[in-house]
């Protein structure tokens, strides 16, 4: 099924229903879908046919959910560009993309502008959000809509490009993933059967996570199969995720273990309602037994559920249910798994030559499904590696037991040899999130003239708490092998450098020591 079969079907059947709440106001799902239809008229009388690219430099708003599914309507694929870029990744997403045309809000109108004359002189250029004058080389989104008539959908292979959403950058540059319309559709559709509730027209989901990351769109697309409500927030804060929850009865949301623990840290928690939760998910990184106890004591009555993807998967690969949440009969930590494959997806663990491995032997996540991408856009050899014989290599290290859960031990890129002995770091970090003191814990190799790489420690401490380098190593020597302890620690106070999915960007963290060798 096309994504905009379903958009159409939820305004058709739950038209009076609310469908986005945003700053600007509250709309039914008919009336959203009035608005898309005219401006998918509007990116057709700018030349915008089936493939072209639409751009989109936006903060979570109702109209990027219009920009999004007006591009879908007319059979073109919607590019969204990270906010938190530079103006030269900028400059090579639009090099790279070829949109005819860019929705943005205000605030990056200037370097959209600037850009257009560099690099792409063609480019029509819409302001989704301001106030004031546009002049001729801007169009205004209140203008065409009123201005144009609606467009007929079209209805092209579910195979058809839907989206090109750029990867985190965790790794290197960014790169293109093709998602196509059955992808999309297929990991909302297995996401929202894993997640309690959220395909459903009674549900509200609060979406926090930044639309520009596919894990953000997943909520969006999830919540269009069910025509349930949308609520938007520009950007993450605290005290406004509390604020939006009580007021708005929401039901659902996606957040980052580091975004939860500001939440629940927070001395004004127990002044908002937020019994109105059924589900709280949480990705990028697993939370200590320690996390979810606190997480469940101060929000009791929330169901929690951890999910892993990865872009090339639109991005859903699997969750850990409220109840997985649990040591096995043999007292195994079922939390530190990131739980079983979703229903759309086919896991398995392999060798460097794809070769399927015994359970709980070490090697590379592959996964397959009808949710895989179509490949890099514009990057055959890219493609050629990560995508064989229908497997997406994840590049995540890991290891599945004997009940189909699956356990994440490293990236390739993160995994530390020192001595000759490999040294997954997501391991250490277990251990150094047990101690009492540690809020966050990372683990990075730097260069060691002995050893070649030495296990080094980054910790963030919690409030009014202390810890020194010696008690650490201790600590970890008490739960760990010797050599997979840091040699070294370093306390941080200052926020560490994050990727737009809120994962710790571990090569910025890096690049200073080898820089130094």
């Amino acid at each position: 099924m096309l994504l905009n079969q379903s958009f159409r079907r939820a305004a058709q059947v739950f038209g009076k229903r609310t469908a986005t709440i945003d700053g600007a106001g509250i709309q039914t799902w008919s009336e959203v879908a009035g608005r898309v239809e005219r401006l998918a008229g509007a990116l057709a009388a700018q030349g915008v046919s089936e493939g072209d690219r639409v751009a989109l430099l936006a903060h979570n708003s109702a109209r990027f959910f219009e920009a999004v599914f007006s591009t879908l309507w007319i059979g073109a694929v919607s590019v969204p560009l990270n906010t938190r870029w530079s103006q030269a990744e900028l400059a090579y997403g639009l090099e790279d993309s070829e949109p005819k045309v860019i929705f943005v809000d205000d605030e990056f109108l200037e370097v959209t502008l600037k850009l257009r004359d560099e690099v792409a002189p063609n480019l029509v250029v819409i302001r989704l959000t301001g106030e004031g004058s546009t002049g001729p080389a801007v169009h205004d989104l209140e203008a065409l809509v009123a201005a144009n008539d609606p467009a007929e959908p079209a209805y092209g292979p579910v195979q058809s490009l839907a989206m090109i959403c750029y990867t985190g950058g965790t790794t290197g540059q960014s790169k293109g993933v093709m998602l196509s319309h059955l992808a999309l559709w297929s990991s909302a559709l297995g996401f929202g059967a894993d997640v309690r509730d959220l395909v459903h027209e009674s549900s509200t989901s609060l979406l926090v996570m930044p639309l520009f990351h596919v894990g953000g769109l997943l909520s969006l697309f999830a919540m269009t199969l069910g025509a349930g409500c949308c609520v938007f927030m520009r950007a993450f804060d605290p005290l406004e995720v509390m604020q939006t929850i009580e007021s708005r009865g929401v039901t659902h949301l996606i957040l980052v273990p580091t975004m939860i623990r500001m939440i629940i840290d927070r001395k004004d928690l127990e002044d908002y309602d937020l019994s109105s939760i059924k589900v709280l998910s949480y990705g990028a990184s697993p939370m200590t037994e320690g996390q979810i106890a606190e997480t469940l004591e101060k929000l009791p009555g929330v169901n929690l559920q951890q999910s892993y993807g990865q872009t090339e998967l639109s991005p859903y690969i699997s969750k850990l249910a409220m109840e997985q949440h649990v040591s096995d009969a043999n007292g195994e930590a079922r939390l530190t798994s990131v739980g079983h494959a979703g229903i759309m997806a086919e896991v398995i663990i392999a060798d460097d030559d794809l070769r399927e491995m015994p359970r709980r032997e070490v090697g590379e996540i592959l996964v397959r499904g009808p949710h895989t991408m179509t490949g890099y856009w514009r990057k055959p050899d890219e493609t050629a590696a990560t995508l064989v014989n229908g497997w997406v290599r994840t590049g995540d290290v890991g290891w599945m037991d004997e009940e189909g859960f699956i356990y994440i031990v490293d990236r390739k890129k993160d995994m530390i040899v020192t001595g000759g002995e490999n040294v997954y770091s997501s391991e250490v970090e277990n251990a150094l999130s047990a101690h009492p003191a540690v809020a966050i814990a990372v683990v990075i190799g730097i260069p060691d003239d002995r050893w070649g790489e030495a296990v080094h420690a980054i910790i963030v401490c919690r409030d009014e708490r202390t810890a020194t380098e010696k008690e650490l190593i201790e600590h970890c020597r008490s739960r760990i092998a010797g050599y997979k302890c840091p040699r070294s620690v370093e306390f941080r106070s200052d926020a560490l450098p994050l990727s737009a999915a809120g994962k710790i960007l571990k090569r910025d963290l890096r690049a200073p020591y080898w820089a130094r060798s």
